[in-house]
């Protein structure tokens, strides 16, 4: 018995034609590499690449009650979101776990554009509709694209189609028009890059694209798949749902306090999760940098004076460090709060790592 067929971003035959190596992810038929994982990690840290990200959900949520639905529905303060702004939020169940990580941009005071993780598109919208309430509405982006413009080089490749759009701040967001086509910009970034992420449905950005990659020729632009995507968050920490984040985990064990607002009033899950912070949490959530060779895996056990004491979620070789890192969680009882060193267990070896607080990468 066969699963239900691979769906297929917009992009699929620029990815064909461009060599990329194609594989399942999320339900998709997506790149994973164009050349190798290493250069086009490199590209992007010093000059430019271009993630298809079409496969990312994307929601508008509109009316008079907009905002106030969207308050109510995740961690972070949208009711203080501006329009042309931008905010990272979690989705979460009333236990505190973990639904998903989302980004909400503000296009009008009443108007949103709802970002959402491919493998949890369907959940989220489940989740959404079934706690909508006033007037308030969603609408699914009708066949939805989206590119990831990431690096250096970044602004200055844009800055060719659109002053505006080289004007907007860190977690901006507008709705422009370049090269006669509508297309929503931010500035978001998930490379610890400067970078924009371009959203629309598919035909303006099909049209779009090929002229994003002639221009950014000039800059050394190149197209970049999962796999590099994924070694440039990591060096940043940047948390990846269904390794990082679940619902058995609560978004405070997952280190993202920063992003749980208890002062703006009653959200879902803020029960449970101010009672969390009351208490302390059962686990937490740590970065680990090798000290010798070796490549952390999601499943490695975390060690600790020999014992095991919790698990890496996500773990990689990073290019621009050239050593092993990871993330994971820990049990908070048997990881004292002040641990500097503890070890990676890899192929039966205990490879000794320092504790830090991400971001791996840090730019000079």
């Amino acid at each position: 018995m066969t699963g239900a067929p691979l769906q297929r971003t917009p992009f699929y035959a620029h990815h064909v034609a461009a060599g990329g190596k194609l594989v399942p992810f999320a339900g998709w038929e997506m790149p994973v590499q164009f050349s190798t994982v290493m250069a086009e990690h490199k590209a992007v840290r010093e000059r430019a690449g271009v993630f298809d990200i079409s496969h990312m959900g994307q929601v508008w949520v509109a009316g008079p009650a907009a905002r106030a639905f969207l308050q109510k529905l995740v961690t972070n303060d949208v009711g203080a979101l501006p329009p042309g702004r931008g905010v990272y939020a979690l989705l979460c169940k009333p236990d505190g776990g973990v639904i998903d990580d989302l980004y909400i941009y503000c296009l009008e005071t009443d108007r949103f554009l709802v970002i959402v993780n491919a493998s949890r598109a369907a959940v989220d919208i489940k989740w959404m509709k079934e706690n909508l309430s006033g007037d308030a509405m969603l609408i699914d982006q009708p066949q939805a694209a989206a590119l990831a413009l990431q690096g250096p080089s970044a602004a200055k490749i844009m800055g060719h189609f659109s002053a505006d759009a080289l004007a907007l701040p860190k977690n901006g967001v507008a709705e422009l028009t370049i090269e006669g086509n509508e297309l929503v910009v931010a500035r978001t970034g998930y490379t610890g890059e400067d970078g924009f992420e371009i959203f629309s449905p598919a035909g303006h950005l099909l049209q779009f694209y090929p002229s994003l990659l002639k221009r950014g020729s000039d800059y050394g632009l190149i197209p970049c798949g999962l796999g590099a995507r994924d070694t440039l968050r990591l060096e940043m920490g940047y948390r990846l749902y269904g390794n990082d984040l679940d619902e058995h985990h609560s978004a405070l064990e997952a280190g993202l306090g920063w992003a749980v607002k208890f002062g703006k009033g009653d959200f879902i899950g803020r029960d449970s999760l101010y009672n969390e912070k009351t208490k302390g949490s059962h686990r937490k959530f740590i970065g680990l940098r090798l000290a010798d060779r070796g490549v952390p895996r999601h499943g490695c056990p975390i060690v600790l004076d020999g014992k095991g004491v919790g698990e890496v979620t996500s773990g990689t070789f990073s290019p621009s460090l050239n050593i092993g890192i990871a993330v994971g969680y820990v049990e908070a009882e048997r990881f004292p709060a002040g641990a500097v060193r503890a070890a990676v267990r890899i192929h039966e070896r205990d490879i000794p790592a320092d504790v830090v607080v991400p971001p791996f990468y840090k730019k000079s």
